[in-house]
């Protein structure tokens, strides 16, 4: 039985080693996979696997449309309260982040200028919120030098979401040959629902009948397995791409 438990470990330690090298993480993580299968197993799922992993976004996302149902401003008033006591660089991240989800886009653009002129500066995050800011503020070439530079810098941050924002920045920017590129990039190399989803509703958009009618075939063989629960957490998604291809006559 000891050989058993040995060889689980080992299983899990490997499964997390193909996922370092798949998304370039660092080399010291698989010294550590293979030198404590156990330990380093759980320490890789901790600290890298589980806060880029889609259960984690999708946890966050559940939990944050709750709470703006029941109390929309709420997070905004926090934040702001938050700042004026103690106006910290944490502080001001957090209420240009409520202010882009309470639709304040140009407070929220302001917002985000302000932190990138700190000392985090070039911290990944604070340059995916300012993207988001510039793009829901029509400024998309603007979200485009951030999110190129994120994937420059920190090519593991977000990957797929920067991926995701990119192309949607450059379809908006007008530059529909990268946009198509950077979708089909995305899907090829994550191939979620998600980068699926958004790819079709690009080429319905752009015109590309041919290759939004084979997204939505293969979009529409997934869904066909999926439950109540996950039709409601993707219900969002699902309603953008209904109404993107009847918007397109498909």
């Amino acid at each position: 039985m000891p050989f058993v438990g040995l060889g689980l470990h080992v299983l899990v330690a490997l499964f997390f080693a193909v996922h370092a090298i798949r998304n370039r993480r660092e080399m010291y993580w698989l010294i550590i996979l293979f030198s404590f299968p156990l330990l380093g197993s759980i320490v890789y799922f901790l600290m890298v696997y589980l806060p880029s992993s889609r259960l984690e976004h999708g946890v966050r996302k559940t939990a944050s449309a709750v709470a703006t149902v029941l109390d929309p401003g709420r997070e905004l008033r926090e934040a702001q309260r938050a700042y004026d006591l103690t106006p910290t660089a944490q502080n001001q991240m957090r209420l240009a982040a409520a202010l882009l989800e309470a639709g304040q886009t140009d407070r929220a653009v302001e917002a985000y200028e302000s932190c990138l002129k700190g000392p985090f500066a070039n911290d990944p995050e604070i340059r995916f919120g300012a993207a988001r800011a510039r793009l829901a503020h029509a400024e998309p070439e603007a979200a485009v030098h951030l999110l190129e530079a994120i994937q420059s810098s920190h090519p593991d941050h977000r990957a797929e979401q920067v991926a995701l924002l990119l192309g949607q920045a450059y379809a908006a920017a007008g530059r529909q040959a990268e946009a198509g590129q950077q979708l089909a990039n995305t899907v090829a190399r994550f191939g979620s629902m998600e980068a699926r989803v958004e790819y079709a509703i690009w080429a319905a958009k752009h015109g590309d009948r041919a290759l939004a009618s084979q997204l939505k075939q293969e979009i529409d063989r997934h869904t066909a397995h999926w439950n109540k629960q996950t039709w409601a957490f993707n219900r969002d998604l699902m309603r953008r791409l209904d109404q993107a291809f009847a918007q397109a006559g498909l």
